[in-house]
């Protein structure tokens, strides 16, 4: 009988060949393996369950199985067959084709440019992930891919944390579980299944690639780990002298000790990154050390006295920090219905005090701006409506840090709005209906096509 560590090119499981070993692990262990068609790659994982492997490798191999049967989408590898064999159980998952974010890790520091890039893709990957009740908990350059359309895959669940799964890996290990380096202060404490401990995982990733240093280095002990829990990094500008503010901003918002100072949500991250004009800059940009002894030691004291807290499921922090995208059409002059749209988004927001309001107008293109001065006329009706949305948004009463402002181009307004919800992670549009007309009814209004076709749900409003 064949061990799962030492299986020969040419065996056959649930139909796939084995073809070379490509990594062996602490952990588990990983095939190449050929489809039964020839036309579908795939990866074969056994886990290492022979003298001397760590309780956690059955448990954890479990939790993957589990997971990636109920999890699906251009984030997430498929998985293609699952078993057990002669040398034990075994997972067959789709080879998903790029290029590991590992391999962008060893170049750095990188261009802010393509920090951001890299970062909204694998933010964007992360709150699909949270929105199916799963928190990695092991986020690391190596376990992330970015296929070749742009968008960002994760790997590897096995330390992961299901919203309704039994937590088998908490019950395997009295110890903190996960790559060193990556670990957010709470998971250190023995807190799982909080989405915003994967902020923090990507807060490091995002200071790796900026800097081409690990925030906290790569401690071996128990002490060294704790030591998260009391003092910041040393700020990324500190190293990188002309990295933008910007992007120091968002590196250590991510990396907050605290998790209710982070980012709320993973969409939140995706959408700064994307938008650096939007970010609210605030002490943190212009940080130049980290903080003193006394701030560590009231770290130290909170940490102490805090009180315990309990896991819930993702989805249950994400729904505490929604993304509401309002649609202003500054170009219908009607208070009264300006008005309504701000009562119906305050109604949303007024119980949810980490949720983001995007304020949202569509500027079509004209005759006037396809002429020799297009360009030109094209940028003074673009400041315009966003001094418009700034105007109407000052009647929410929001904070600076959870606004954000953007006028979008094109003649489909429905469909501009749709996309830009997509793409943004929208989880509840406000958008205003106008009067009623024979011509309107005809062509479909812009408010009703956004109530059929918008991935997310969707208010309308009229005066």
């Amino acid at each position: 009988m064949e061990s799962a560590e030492h299986l020969k090119p040419g065996t056959e499981i649930a139909g796939y060949r084995v073809q070379e070993k490509l990594h062996e692990g602490g952990m588990a262990v990983l095939y190449r393996v050929a489809s039964p068609t020839g036309n579908e790659a795939g990866l074969l994982k056994v886990p290492k369950l022979g003298f001397g492997s760590h309780p956690a490798c059955s448990a954890g191999f479990d939790v993957e199985q589990m997971i990636l049967g109920r999890i699906a989408g251009p984030h997430v590898p498929q998985m293609l067959a699952r078993g057990e064999n002669d040398f034990g159980p075994y997972v067959v998952i789709e080879q998903i084709a790029g290029t590991p974010l590992a391999d962008y890790a060893r170049r750095a520091p990188l261009p802010a440019a393509d920090v951001a890039r890299l970062g909204a893709a694998l933010a964007s990957a992360l709150h699909d992930l949270h929105r199916q009740e799963v928190v990695h908990h092991d986020l690391k350059p190596s376990h992330a891919i970015l296929r070749s359309d742009g968008q960002a895959a994760l790997i590897d669940f096995g330390l992961a944390f299901h919203g309704h799964l039994p937590d088998l890996v908490e019950e395997e290990s009295d110890r903190p579980l996960g790559t060193p380096a990556y670990l957010s202060p709470e998971q250190i404490a023995g807190v799982r299944g909080d989405p915003r401990s994967d902020v923090f995982s990507l807060g490091a990733i995002l200071y790796l690639l900026a800097t081409g240093r690990l925030p906290f280095g790569e401690p071996t002990s128990l002490a060294g780990l704790r030591r998260r829990l009391y003092f910041d990094p040393l700020p990324p500008r500190c190293i990188v002298a002309d990295l933008p503010e910007w992007l120091q901003e968002i590196i250590l918002h991510c990396l907050e000790i605290q998790v209710e100072a982070r980012y709320s949500t993973a969409a939140q991250v995706a959408h700064d990154l994307a938008h650096p004009d939007q970010v609210a800059l605030t002490e943190r940009s212009r940080r130049l050390r980290p903080a003193g002894l006394m701030v560590a030691a009231r770290r130290w004291w909170l940490a102490l006295t805090a009180p315990q807290r309990v896991s819930k499921p993702p989805t249950e922090h994400l729904a505490r920090a929604p993304h509401v995208l309002v649609a202003v059409d500054t170009g219908y002059a009607s208070e009264a219905l300006f008005q309504a749209l701000r009562e119906a988004a305050q109604r949303i927001i007024s119980s949810e005090p980490d949720c983001r309001v995007s304020c949202v107008n569509v500027l079509e293109r004209s005759v006037i701006t396809e002429q020799e001065e297009g360009a030109e006329i094209l940028r003074s009706l673009h400041t315009q409506r966003l001094v418009e949305l700034h105007h109407w948004a000052q009647g929410l009463g929001l904070q600076q840090e959870r606004l954000r402002f953007h006028v979008l181009e094109g003649g489909d307004v429905a469909s501009r709005l749709i996309d830009y919800a997509r793409a943004s992670h929208a989880d509840h549009i406000v958008i205003g209906a106008r009067g009623s007309s024979g011509l309107r009814r005809f062509l479909g209004s812009v408010s009703s096509r956004v109530a059929a076709e918008a991935p997310c749900s969707v208010t309308v409003v009229r005066a």
